[in-house]
């Protein structure tokens, strides 16, 4: 039969074979691609084929007419393996459609590279006797190799090239190529342009050793796509130890392979970013500490960042009310255009980071831009941009970087605007007014009948700032100012009560003074009534009044604007000089004093006694004249003898 398979596997030529198998009494037909190439005298009576012209058994006949169990045996030879042999149970019909007496064959597939020659055997009667063991395990494993969710591959190492002879379904799920595609040829037609070199080299040095190997490289299907394989390749030994085939697994790693890649570069450009960025952001923290102002700081931080590897240049701007810009206060490197400023209300990263503040990236130039606002306390100071060297997004880990950066230099630029409050004589005087009940005196004053006037703030010893307020009206008494202050959750301290007059601390709620002062705004005066608030600011007049007051404005509810005025201050305020004499004074020196002159202790008659006011400090009446001569002294020398204060 082997002879007849070579002699008919490619078109079923009369030979001396054929006419030896027309003397044999089984059924016999070569299949190839679905065509029946040769019948023999049996096969020809058995099936009812037409023998006109074909006495030698060529010529051509449609299996899929011939046996109505043609699917079956189509499927059966397509799992059989090259070079093997696979029995099939079977019933036959002819091409009148009729079973032949209802008679089961046994049909023996005998499987070469591109076709089959199958015998067919009369099956013995049916019995009850149940198939060997050896059959069904058999069968068992037929079912379970070709069923099995990895692609399995056997090939015949004694013939050239060690083509394969069979591939199951997964394998040709997984590759796209059809048994008929693969059979008789060496697996290598999967390997590309990407293929491993190590992988590949690694599986033939196995194979010539004869010893199993697994490899991971990347493949092709049949359309061009690529997939990463992990392929398995062992000998399959006879009895004999002899290698008489190789059977390959093949696993379709692509998602783990590229979660691994993925994960690699992740690595690496984050080991990349810390290394280069932990100095970047050293560097950048010793700009903002040492700096002495606020452009110098600016300058510093942009030459810093355009030095670092990776950025090709960093610009500070600021918002121009007045032209609708972005206008550069400092930049090194290529910053990209910039000259005329960059419009406020265009799509360039810099104005979305200031309009929706937070950071905002965008490719310019071929360039990714990256811009992140200025901002402190509610206050914006400009925006950073940095352009880096490349087209690639600036990834989260990289964003979260620079926008600590720029947090840390607006935190500087706040500090060196604050600290000009009482350097620079030019400041701007804002008149404004507010209704927000957060605010303490606000609250107050909405409670009770009374006038509220802001005398001075002073911070306790456990960091709680409390305000110090003259109360005025009708309900200025001990009783209902506590009363107005327990139910907005403040602490009200009672310091004098006169008739309609008293002089209070309150602590807690918003600390409005603490809050302007670290924006650099000095609060000069506060006046509450009837549940609304009358302030007037002083901010210097190189600040960026305009997003200060609008800061304001959006924390404090029913906020307006009175009047805007710009001035120069006068050598030394009576303001500056009190807070000169205040930093030589101690605290309980300081509070002596406050509660001393305010209470009307230096009045005659004494509307309060020095007992009274030491159980407001709580402190003993010795202990409080001690603080309170030693802060007269201080203060007398402060005003004659034009000295520094000391001790």
């Amino acid at each position: 039969m082997e002879n007849a398979d070579a002699e008919y596997g490619g078109g079923g030529r009369a030979t001396s074979a054929a006419v030896a198998l027309e003397a044999v009494v089984d059924p016999v037909v070569a299949v190839t691609s679905g065509t029946i190439t040769y019948a023999n005298g049996a096969a020809r009576n058995t099936f009812g084929l037409d023998a006109d012209g074909h006495e030698t058994g060529a010529g051509e006949w449609e299996a899929a007419t011939v046996f109505a169990s043609w699917p079956r045996l189509e499927d059966e030879i397509h799992e059989t393996t090259a070079g093997t042999v696979r029995r099939v149970t079977l019933e036959i019909a002819g091409d009148s459609g009729d079973e032949i007496a209802g008679d089961r064959y046994d049909a023996r597939i005998h499987r070469s590279t591109d076709s089959a020659t199958i015998t067919f055997d009369r099956a013995a009667e049916e019995t009850d006797e149940t198939p060997s063991p050896a059959d069904s395990d058999r069968a068992i494993k037929d079912r379970a190799i070709n069923e099995a969710p990895v692609g399995i591959t056997i090939s015949d190492p004694d013939r050239e090239d060690n083509p394969l002879v069979y591939v199951n379904d997964a394998y040709q799920e997984m590759t796209g190529y059809d048994y008929d595609d693969v059979i008789g040829r060496n697996c290598r037609f999967l390997q590309g342009e990407d293929s491993s070199e190590d992988a590949i080299a690694e599986m033939a040095a196995a194979i010539d050793e004869d010893r199993p190997v697994t490899v991971e490289l990347k493949n092709y299907r049949k359309d061009g796509t690529e997939f990463w394989n992990e392929v398995t390749i062992a000998p399959v030994r006879n009895e004999a130890g002899t290698v008489t085939n190789y059977v390959g697994f093949q696993n379709n790693i692509t998602a783990r392979k590229e979660a691994e890649l993925a994960l690699e570069t992740r690595t690496e450009e984050l080991e990349y970013l810390l290394e280069r960025i932990e100095g970047l952001i050293q560097d950048v923290t010793d700009v903002v500490a040492g700096a002495t102002d606020r452009s110098g700081l600016e300058t510093d931080v942009c030459e810093r960042i355009a030095a670092e590897t990776g950025y090709d240049g960093a610009w500070i701007g600021e918002r121009n009310p007045a032209t609708g810009t972005i206008d550069v206060r400092a930049s090194a490197g290529d910053c990209g255009d910039t000259t005329d400023g960059i419009a406020t209300d265009g799509d360039h990263p810099a104005a979305t980071a200031l309009a929706e503040t937070e950071a905002a990236t965008g490719t310019l130039e071929g360039t990714t831009h990256a811009s992140f606002p200025l901002s402190y306390n509610g206050i914006e100071y400009g925006v950073l941009t940095v352009r880096t060297d490349r087209d690639r997004p600036i990834d989260d880990r990289e964003t979260v970087i620079l926008s600590a950066l720029a947090r840390a230099v607006a935190s500087g630029v706040n500090a060196r605007e604050t600290s000009r409050v009482l350097e620079t004589d030019a400041v701007v005087a804002v008149e404004l007014t507010l209704a927000d009940t957060a605010v303490a005196p606000v609250a107050i004053s909405a409670a009770a009948d009374c006038r509220l006037e802001y005398r001075r703030s002073v911070h306790r010893t456990d960091d709680e700032t409390m305000s110090l307020f003259t109360v005025t009206g009708p309900d200025a008494t001990a009783e209902a100012l506590e009363a107005a202050a327990a139910d907005a959750g403040l602490d009200c301290r009672i310091v004098v009560e006169r008739e309609s007059e008293c002089l209070i601390e309150l602590a807690g709620g918003d600390d409005l003074v603490g809050w302007l002062s670290e924006r650099g705004v000095r609060t000069g005066a506060i006046e509450s009534e009837d549940g609304r608030a009358s302030l007037t600011l002083e901010i210097p007049r190189s600040a960026n009044v305009r997003s200060i007051v609008e800061a304001v404005e959006d924390r404090y509810e029913g906020t307006d604007v009175v009047s805007f005025q710009q001035r120069d201050r006068d050598p030394e305020t009576r303001q500056e000089f009190a807070a000169r004499l205040e930093r030589d004074l101690t605290d309980r020196q300081f509070a002596a004093l406050q509660r001393a002159y305010l209470s009307g202790y230096f009045e005659w008659p004494r509307p309060t006694t020095g007992e009274e006011l030491a159980q407001t400090m709580g402190v003993s009446r010795p202990t409080f004249h001690e603080h309170l001569r030693t802060a007269e002294a201080k203060l007398c020398r402060a005003l004659f003898d034009e000295e520094t204060l000391s001790g």
